[in-house]
This record gives structure tokens, sequence and C-alpha cells, in this order.
């Protein structure tokens, strides 16, 4: 199968791409010197160029806080973009994959979110993501939206590599212990993104699916067991907080648990092990050494 990805430097971008081939697929990435997602024809106009078999969308405005002072840009890239992208795939006949955010939830529930849940946004960021849905199931073309939660990996931005520093720096770190969800290794969501692609290309159902690690933790415990498995003989301590001692611009769903039962009768694939996948990331941080 030929995948056009838009993405390149991104977490699961990066993983799509060192997957790709050993599935036996060939893949295309874009990145923002290719396909720039504040240009949302241009996007479209790279999927119609396109000779892929299914398009994915790998790539996103996800700076939480940055998005409650920049709303245009980020509506543009998660919702625009996204939009167009879809309409261009509908009009080749090819499938579209996109990721979505647990942050569609206000994290409300008191058990994990299923996708027939009613929404309800908090800020800009998953505003603009939801709006992003609502573009991509309007284009009418055969699709899958995966929502997923707190993506971490070795490479770019995320929870395990700045506690990993915080942990080499100081011998105690207040960590919020009041909202919790299912952290989610990249290669984990990459392979998942490849066997929905497949499956599309099979005629197997689209729609929207929930994809998160498990067991559900919060962000102390996820924390916790960082410093568990990186600093044995040194463990820095964590100061476990309430978010309200934490404040930040854009507000944060209390629980991002999502229920992802769906995916697993629909498609047979399970939730990940979390802890298995931060072991792999652990030994690949330590290997780049």
């Amino acid at each position: 199968m030929r995948l056009l990805v838009f993405g390149e430097t991104g977490q699961v971008a990066r993983e799509l791409a060192r997957k790709a081939a050993g599935r036996g697929h060939r893949l295309e990435s874009l990145g923002r010197g290719a396909a720039d997602l504040t240009d949302p024809a241009a996007c479209a106009a790279a999927v119609t160029a396109s000779a892929a078999d299914a398009v994915i969308n790998a790539a996103a405005y996800t700076a939480v806080d940055q998005a409650e002072a920049e709303p245009s840009i980020a509506h543009t890239v998660n919702a625009e973009a996204p939009g167009a992208m879809a309409r261009a795939a509908a009009a080749r006949g090819v499938p579209f994959l996109h990721m979505s955010t647990d942050y569609v939830f206000d994290g409300s529930a008191d058990r994990g979110w299923k996708e027939s849940d009613a929404t309800g946004p908090l800020g800009v960021y998953g505003q603009t993501k939801l709006a992003g849905e609502h573009q991509i199931a309007a284009a009418d073309g055969r699709h899958v939206i995966l929502r997923t939660s707190w993506v971490f990996s070795a490479h770019g931005r995320n929870f395990v590599k700045t506690m990993l520093r915080l942990g080499l720096e100081r011998e105690e770190i207040s960590v919020v212990d009041d909202q919790r969800g299912g952290p989610t290794p990249a290669d984990d969501i990459a392979q998942t993104l490849l066997l929905l692609a497949e499956g599309l290309s099979a005629g197997r159902p689209g729609g929207t699916f929930h994809y998160a690690g498990a067991p559900t933790v919060s962000w102390a415990d996820f924390a916790e067991a960082i410093f568990d498995a990186a600093f044995p003989t040194r463990k820095p301590r964590i100061r476990r907080i309430p978010s309200s001692a934490y404040p930040t611009p854009a507000r944060r769903p209390a629980n991002s648990a999502l229920d992802c039962t769906r995916i697993r009768e629909t498609h047979g694939i399970g939730q990940p092990d979390w802890r298995a996948g931060l072991a792999r990331v652990l030994k690949e941080l330590e290997s780049a050494q």
C-alpha cells in the first residue's frame, strides 16, 4: 500500500515512517515545507496530486496553552486543513485517517469516555480538534478518526522526556495528581493507524475509535513509574498537587480515560500496556546517549 502522511517530525509521524516498510507499505511523509497546514488548499492539492492508496494526517497544532492565544491558527491547522484533506481523499476515493484527542471531552465522567458520549471541550485546542472531526465526517468519505491521549515517545516533547530532564535537575518535583488518563506510546499508535488503513482498504468499518494506553493513572502516578524505571538508585521525590496549584492558560479534563471497547470489537485491536512502551522508550533513549 502507498501511504501519504502529513507530518514528518512529530512523534507518531516518525513512528509511522519506521513501521511502514515492515508491513510492506511505501510511505511518503510531508513536512511543513511540502504541505503547510496553515494552507488548507495546499494540503488538499497534495492529496489530489498523490498516487497514495490511503492518507494519514499525523500533524496538528498541539500547543494546548498557546492555542488559547492563537485560536485562528489552531482552527486552521486542526479543523480547516484536515477537512480539506478529507474532502480531497473522498474525491479520490481513498481512505483518510486522522488523529484526534481526549480533549474533545470535558473530563467530568467517572468512567472511560465512549465514542457515543457527548463532547464538550474545555479550551481552544479541544474545540478545534472537535471541529476537525466534524469536517472530516462531513466529507463523507471512508475515514477513521482515532482519539488518543497522553502520547509519549523517545522523540520530540512529551511528559516522559520532561520528567527525565527534571529528574536529573531536582530532588523533588511537583506533579498534578487529580487528572487521570491513559499514557499512549507513539509506536503503538502508529501500528494501529497502519492496521486501520489496511482494514479500511479491505472494506472494514471506519468511523470514530478510541485508543489509549492502560492502566489509567494520574500524571503523578505516571511520573512515579518513570522515576522507578529510570532512576533506580536515586529516585526524585514527587509532591502530588491538585490542578489548582498549577494553573495554566487552558483547562485540562480531569478524566481523560478512553473506553477502547469499540476498536477491539470492530478491528481486534486491544489497548497497549503503556508500561511496556515506557520500557521501550527508556531503552531507546539510553541507546542514543
